[in-house]
């Protein structure tokens, strides 16, 4: 059964602890048994009292009672609370074990797959769904356990004290639960996933979103322009609304029913009393309508918990789609000779409609410069992502240093590769630590030094704390040129003899532009660069410029071949040429 399998994969992650989430359903049962013995005691002190004499000469066997009634009542909280205690070890178990899994396995897939699935997906993924397995084994399961155990208990007292009244209490529960039948089975599964769903779009649109604030600042937009964010906020209430009017009916049937106990014992024990009255016929009402409020508590516990196994069978399938994106693999462990990178026959596709890259062959000798260009989709982008293998190719080898990318431990390969891209992220953390996550070890000197390199010197004399200021979170902001250069100071520190450069000026304006190609210059000394730019001017003095157009590579060769030729590139340089002669005059 789906219900086995799940929860079988629950406890496979509790490992050892795996036997106190069985301990936790054990006590949960003792407390449930205990808890219904008071019931009994109550009933016996009643019936003390109905066939006593007035003069009440049996007043201890009514105190042993009373004692009894208590004692049950305290063993029922202590073992519940033992069992609560067992299961959260066990579940904060498996939570922590799920979210140490998941960390290792994302940390082994392709980044472009990561980026393609969302980070706001990915982080609820982590978080939320491994919290939701959680209180599922932490309170739900020992819930469960509890429920069932009540349920036999109480059927074993409903039909032991008066089968008749037993029958009567469990009608109109048996009329709300074929009321609920319509909230039940594949279809509600289904409506879990989809609620799921929308959950995880709004949370992966939602971080997208805020990523995008300084754009709606900047031009004035509203959150209507972000129409994926809004879109996902109305399917979300749209499938809301519709799911609430759908469950309205039954939902209002399975209340009433199982809360109109009462009433069929009322007119129950009017019926029978016509043909039979007796101390112990009034006793028999007075215990059952002492115990029918356990009925109701317990049918609705019992009633959320396939809701709770659809969440966590949801919760499963997500953490699943997770661990089955296939990690990047190393067959071999091989190390690059040298700083050259060679790409042969690359075909690549994000899906099966069409290829980003077709058979594309290059080769960038050690030490030299080239660079990416041509008209956007054309491919730039994606052929810099196979070099540092944030994908790998459908056909054909991506080789560093004369070694296949797959065959080079993802440590290695790092190592010998930096990369600045056109939108590099700084943590919450000081201009310190920033540029030191190049190289964990350098002393404060080399990171000084990698920042005058990068032209960052006046970033540092702004603020009192140099160095040490904080940027982010009740820190200091910088804007997006000054995050390029200290992005590319990181870079210098980690002197990796291959560097990527993705569009690194593109949001720079031009005192940052001059500043951030100073700095680049100083980067790519004695390194294999990659670059990829729309500003042609920087390429100029590149050793060979690649012009991509629809994932081929129409043209190659350096600035001057190609402008002569009179083709695609040099269209593409007499119109930016005009673009930026282009002013605003006013008459």
């Amino acid at each position: 059964m789906r219900k086995e399998s799940d929860l079988k994969k629950l406890i496979q992650f509790a490992g050892k602890h795996k036997y106190l989430t069985y301990l936790s359903w054990i006590l949960a049962v003792v407390s449930a048994l205990c808890s219904l013995l008071p019931f009994w005691y109550i009933w016996q002190i009643m019936r003390a009292v109905l066939e006593t004499d007035p003069t009440f000469s049996r007043p201890e066997i009514m105190i042993g009672y009373g004692w009894s009634a208590v004692g049950f009542a305290a063993a029922a909280v202590i073992t519940y609370i033992l069992a609560l205690l067992c299961a959260h070890l066990a579940a904060f178990r498996v939570a922590t074990n799920i979210r140490i899994k998941l960390s290792k396995h994302i940390m082994a897939l392709p980044l472009g797959k990561l980026e393609a699935f969302g980070s706001g997906r990915l982080r609820r993924i982590v978080t939320e769904t491994s919290g939701s397995v959680e209180t599922y084994l932490a309170h739900q399961l020992p819930d469960q356990a509890k429920a069932y155990g009540t349920v036999i208990a109480l059927l074993a007292l409903l039909f032991v004290i008066d089968w008749r009244f037993g029958i009567l209490s469990l009608l109109p529960v048996i009329l709300g639960f074929f009321s609920m039948a319509s909230m039940a089975g594949k279809s509600m599964q289904e409506k879990m996933a989809e609620f799921q769903t929308a959950l995880g779009d709004m949370s992966n649109e939602a971080t997208e979103y805020i990523r995008g604030i300084p754009v709606v600042k900047t031009f004035g937009q509203t959150v209507f322009s972000f129409k994926k964010f809004k879109n996902s906020i109305d399917r979300y209430s749209e499938w809301a609304t519709a799911y609430t009017k759908e469950v309205r009916k039954p939902m209002v049937l399975y209340t009433l029913g199982i809360n109109s106990i009462f009433v069929f014992l009322i007119f129950g024990s009017l019926f029978l009393s016509k043909t039979l009255i007796s101390t112990d016929f009034l006793l028999n009402v007075i215990f059952y309508i002492i115990i029918t409020p356990a009925i109701t508590v317990v049918l609705g516990k019992i009633m959320h918990q396939s809701e709770n196994q659809m969440i966590v069978a949801d919760a499963l399938k997500r953490i699943d789609s997770v661990l089955q994106i296939a990690p990047l693999n190393s067959s071999e462990k091989k190390h690059p000779v040298d700083a050259s990178v060679e790409l042969r026959d690359i075909t690549f596709s994000y899906d099966e409609s069409k290829n980003v890259l077709n058979h594309i062959n290059l080769f960038v000798p050690t030490g030299k410069t080239v660079a990416f260009v041509g008209p956007s989709g054309g491919g730039k982008s994606t052929l810099a992502n196979m070099m540092v293998r944030f994908f790998d190719p459908q056909q054909g080898e991506v080789l560093i240093g004369g070694a296949n990318v797959k065959d080079i431990p993802k440590e290695e390969l790092m190592k010998n590769i930096s990369f600045v891209f056109q939108n590099s992220k700084l943590i919450k953390g000081s201009i310190l630590d920033n540029v030191r996550m190049g190289k964990p070890t350098a002393s404060e000197q080399e990171v000084l030094t990698a920042l005058e390199l990068a032209q960052c010197q006046d970033i540092i004399d702004k603020f009192p704390d140099g160095i040490y200021t904080m940027i982010g979170t009740k820190g200091i902001y910088l804007s997006g040129g000054e995050q390029q250069r200290i992005a590319i100071a990181r870079a210098i520190l980690k002197n990796a003899p291959i560097l990527i450069m993705d569009e690194a000026t593109a949001f720079s304006d031009p005192d940052n532009e001059n500043k951030i190609q100073a700095a680049m210059k100083e980067l790519a000394k004695d390194h294999t660069v990659v670059m990829i730019a729309h500003r042609l001017s920087t390429v100029r003095n590149a050793d060979c410029i690649y012009v991509l157009k629809d994932g081929k590579i129409c043209e190659s060769g350096d600035f001057e071949t190609l402008n002569n030729q009179k083709g695609l590139f040099h269209k593409m340089w007499n119109d930016y040429q005009k673009s930026v002669e282009w002013r605003v005059t006013t008459e």
